[in-house]
């Protein structure tokens, strides 16, 4: 007879199995009395975790054994193949640490693009933030705050994603150029923009607090406990197993963690607002122009506009309009996180048309010695499209 080799919760849980078997033919109050014995004397926690890889994972893209290609996709270095999420089968929160682990690692990995392939630098926020007090930051061009022409200000969504980022499962599972603000970046320097990168989701440090260990409670019982008591115990360390086993099918945190807030960068909307006060708003940019992906543009929806939206319609396909100084358009996809991506060419088609319009205007009033307001014209305009 073929006996197959066990691991050893395996082999615990068939133990478990057995002892349960030849209790079945004995009485209701002894069997219960029975299990409730022997799931005391068994560490659930221990046993399930003999079969879970522990939380330990590559610190770099090498270690992990990918890399992006010529075409900024990402390979494993051996196969060729691009990522694969479901690497260890039936350990869902095992591979979503995984994921998460891979995901900072893309985020310094962009940030390292951003300094050594656009030339940008850092600025810390809050401007006067001590050593001891924790802080964020952005990314500004050379020329950012001293170029008189055009500036760039580039705004993701809400989530994960970081300074330089569209959406990070495009930067995994697709390539560089559709999930970062890269192409942004070089094809705005390449036409004459200064350019700043926003780092919104950037709101607080996070700090790991001390490991509790997360076993089952001793199951000693008390002397001469009153039956009662001893009932509602019972139940409340039934409680703790159900909660222990929802913890294990769910992936979550194995250690808790506390945020401490950046001082006047607490949420997106404050941080636009703080760089819009101090960098923005003391640019010499006489243009300043904003490209904002999903959450980012709740702060700019009331400026003058265009909002390339997921829709099956063809690229730049006139929508109906939410707000009626905000037109909207199709983005050629019905993928949201490609929607800036999709429009890039668009973009600074429009970019280029507001300049072209906003020149006319300014020679018109120079010959005529009339005022044109901005907003009749780009309404007009958008009425056109």
């Amino acid at each position: 007879m073929l006996i197959p080799q066990l691991s050893a919760a395996e082999s615990a849980l068939c133990i478990l199995l057995i002892t349960m078997a030849q209790v079945v033919g004995q009485e209701d109050g002894e069997k219960t009395t029975a299990l409730k014995d022997l799931l005391s004397r068994i560490d659930l926690d221990e046993l399930m975790k003999k079969d879970e890889p522990p939380f330990t994972f590559p610190k770099t893209l090498e270690e992990f054994e990918y890399a992006f290609n010529e075409h900024g996709q990402l390979r494993h270095i051996k196969t060729g193949e691009p990522f694969i999420f479901n690497a260890r089968e039936d350990l869902h929160r095992w591979n979503q640490k995984r994921y998460e682990a891979l995901g900072e690692i893309i985020t310094q990995y962009v940030y390292e693009l951003l300094e050594t392939k656009c030339n940008l630098t850092k600025a810390i926020l809050p401007l006067d933030a001590t050593v001891d007090e924790p802080f964020t930051f952005v990314y500004l061009s050379p020329n950012a705050l001293s170029n008189a022409s055009k500036l760039l200000v580039l705004i993701q969504g809400s989530g994960v994603v970081r300074a330089g980022q569209w959406a990070r499962r495009l930067i995994i599972n697709q390539d560089l150029d559709s999930g970062t603000q890269i192409p942004f970046i070089t094809r705005a320097m390449e036409e004459g923009y200064s350019v700043m990168v926003l780092n919104p989701n950037e709101n607080f440090l996070e700090v790991e607090k001390p490991y509790k260990s997360s076993t089952l409670p001793s199951q000693t019982e008390p002397l001469d406990e009153p039956a009662e008591k001893k009932e509602r115990r019972d139940d409340k360390e039934g409680k703790k197993r159900r909660e222990f086993y929802e913890k294990y099918r769910n992936p979550q945190k194995e250690t808790e963690t506390e945020r401490i807030p950046i001082r006047e960068n607490t949420s997106s909307e404050e941080h636009v607002l703080y760089v819009w006060d101090h960098f923005v708003s003391k640019a010499a940019a006489k243009n300043v122009f904003i490209v904002a992906h999903s959450y980012g543009g709740l702060s700019f929806v009331e400026l003058h506009c265009c909002n390339w939206v997921s829709s099956p319609e063809p690229l730049d396909t006139p929508l109906d309009s939410m707000l009626p100084d905000c037109p909207r358009v199709s983005a050629g996809t019905e993928r949201h996180e490609l929607t800036s991506w999709m429009s890039f060419d668009s973009i600074f088609r429009f970019f280029s048309e507001v300049l072209e319009m906003k020149e006319d205007e300014e020679a018109e009033e120079t010959s005529t010695n009339t005022v044109t307001t901005r907003s009749s014209s780009l309404k007009s305009k958008h009425q056109d499209l």
